[in-house]
């Protein structure tokens, strides 16, 4: 019996024996730069000559791993392998499934620093982001492997004399799994465990600048016994491969992460039925946010300020839960803007590698040249009070960005930019304050810092998001603890880390037999 679930801890790098274990990986994962990495398929370990370079986003000059990039002919392969998987995983005892999801957590668990070494390098986490992104994974799979087990047992009907009534909870089919880069394993692996956990199959397509820490995962999932062809890696483009296997009339269903337009695209096209298809497909989505912390007037200002500056720059604002809007009331508004350009002021961006650094890189070229584009566009809605300006020119960096005075219709506060970059906004009182934070396209997460408890509950009630912290940050959900999903454009609210997840994932079957 599985003891009651309890997340992950994280690591204290204050410990000198901590910090030398990481650094020992840290020369571990070094040491395998550049290394070549297959498409696996049924097992099948496939090279193409058509390849792509992931590469540090800290030291653009190093090649993190070389990927082999699948065609549409591989992808139709890896459908057929998981479509013929399905048919015996689909029977697997839902307990033994779950067992499979517990191996695979001790495992990533003894591997730990080596795969938060990993995020490291190929995601630019600092270690602290890199440590808490491993320990998501962990926590995904524990679980997703203990609400499997809560769905096998037998389900609360209300019973009558006359027949013999029974629930199931059955898988779906053949997945197509598309994470993020920005969460590369917590998010990816959770998506996948989650799926296969429910009886499903999963063709994986892997982020294209995240590509190798997906790869570690496989060997993860294959030391775990994973039978072959449950989960079929296969990295390739999103026009050639992404757009095939979402329109495949074999897929069941979509597991996706990442922009609102890319999420819209795909809702479209799964929408479509296809020759030979069976069934609606199930789109699973999240897609981003525009998020905001309010800071009333009657608060702990210092704490605000700290929260935003946490939640707006750690891993350089790169979380769709990230606050790239303050909203501020005007009696307190110039306190809290001055303490976080004080405290922005202080913070150190560099190669991520050295741990001194608070925050490292954007992700790639196509971001790093997004995000300053956006920097001047704030210099021409508001004032620019902190960075600005472009980091260290070894790797994508970009200064911390504070933008003030931004008006509530401003792009910089209606689009989002997934970047270091917040936008302060002055509201005339709490009503205004709630207005400007509900006036985005978006839904994800939001922040309310006050000490009126009129006014917390009328947030509770009004503030239109899914994930909603008050007197905390905005950001750092823990999985079982604040179930993840937004309304909106940010997606279809799937809450993941939470109880209703697998849900997604399966169908409920009925089945009743008279006595």
């Amino acid at each position: 019996m599985q003891v009651e679930f309890k997340n992950e801890p994280f690591t204290n790098f204050k410990l000198p024996e901590n910090k030398q274990a990481f650094e020992k990986e840290l020369a571990k994962v070094e040491s395998e730069m550049g290394r070549e990495y297959d498409i696996i398929i049924g097992g099948e370990r496939i090279r193409t000559e058509k390849k792509i370079n992931s590469i540090n986003p800290s030291n653009k000059e190093q090649v993190v791993g070389v990927v082999s990039q699948a065609d549409q002919a591989l992808a139709e392969k890896a459908i057929q392998t998981a479509l013929n998987a399905f048919e015996t995983w689909k029977d697997v005892n839902p307990q033994a499934r779950s067992r499979y999801l517990y191996k695979a957590a001790a495992i990533m668990r003894r591997r730990k620093h080596e795969f938060s070494a990993w995020l490291v390098k190929e995601a630019g986490k600092s270690w602290a982001e890199a440590d808490a992104d491993t320990a998501e994974a962990i926590d995904f799979m524990e679980y997703y492997g203990r609400q499997m087990d809560r769905l096998a047992e037998r389900q609360p009907l209300t019973r009558i004399p006359t027949e013999d009534n029974e629930l199931y909870y059955v898988g779906l089919g053949v997945g197509i799994v598309i994470p993020p880069w920005n969460f590369p394993l917590a998010i990816m692996a959770g998506m996948t465990t989650a799926a296969i956990v429910s009886g499903n199959t999963v063709v994986l397509k892997p982020a294209s600048t995240t590509p190798v820490i997906a790869a570690k995962f496989m060997e993860i999932l294959e030391d775990a016994g994973v039978p072959a062809g449950v989960v079929n890696f296969l990295p390739g483009s999103g026009g050639e491969v992404g757009d095939y296997l979402v329109e495949h009339p074999m897929t069941r269903f979509i597991s996706f992460t990442g922009s609102r337009d890319v999420g819209l695209r795909i809702n479209e096209l799964a929408a479509k039925p296809r020759k030979g298809q069976k069934w609606m497909k199930r789109l699973i989505a999240e897609m981003g946010g525009k998020d905001s912390i309010v800071v009333d007037n009657d608060c702990d200002l210092e704490a605000a300020a700290q929260a935003i500056v946490a939640s707006a720059f750690g891993f350089s604002g790169q979380k769709c839960s990230a606050c790239s809007r303050a909203i501020v009331h005007a009696d307190v508004y110039d306190q809290v803007l001055n303490r976080v350009v004080e405290l922005t002021k202080e913070l150190t961006i560099g190669d991520v590698v050295n741990p001194e650094f608070y925050t490292g890189p954007v992700v790639d070229a196509k971001a790093y040249n997004k995000i300053l584009e956006y920097i001047e566009i704030g210099k021409s809605e508001g004032k620019l009070m902190a960075g600005g300006e472009k980091g260290p020119e070894t790797g994508f960096f970009i200064q911390p960005t504070v933008i003030a005075d931004v008006a509530e219709d401003a792009r910089l506060m209606q689009e989002e930019i997934f970047g270091p970059v917040v936008a302060f906004c002055k509201a005339n009182d709490f009503d205004h304050a709630m207005e400007i934070a509900n006036n985005t396209e978006y839904g994800l997460t939001g922040s309310v810092y006050s000490r009126n408890r009129a006014h917390l509950e009328r947030a509770r009630n009004e503030f239109f998001v899914g994930n909603l912290y008050f007197n905390r940050k905005c950001t750092g959900a823990l999985v079982g603890v604040h179930p993840f999903g937004g309304f909106n454009m940010s997606g279809t609210d799937s809450k993941a880390g939470g109880p209703d997840y697998l849900l997604l994932f399966t169908q409920a079957k009925l089945v009743s037999e008279l006595l």
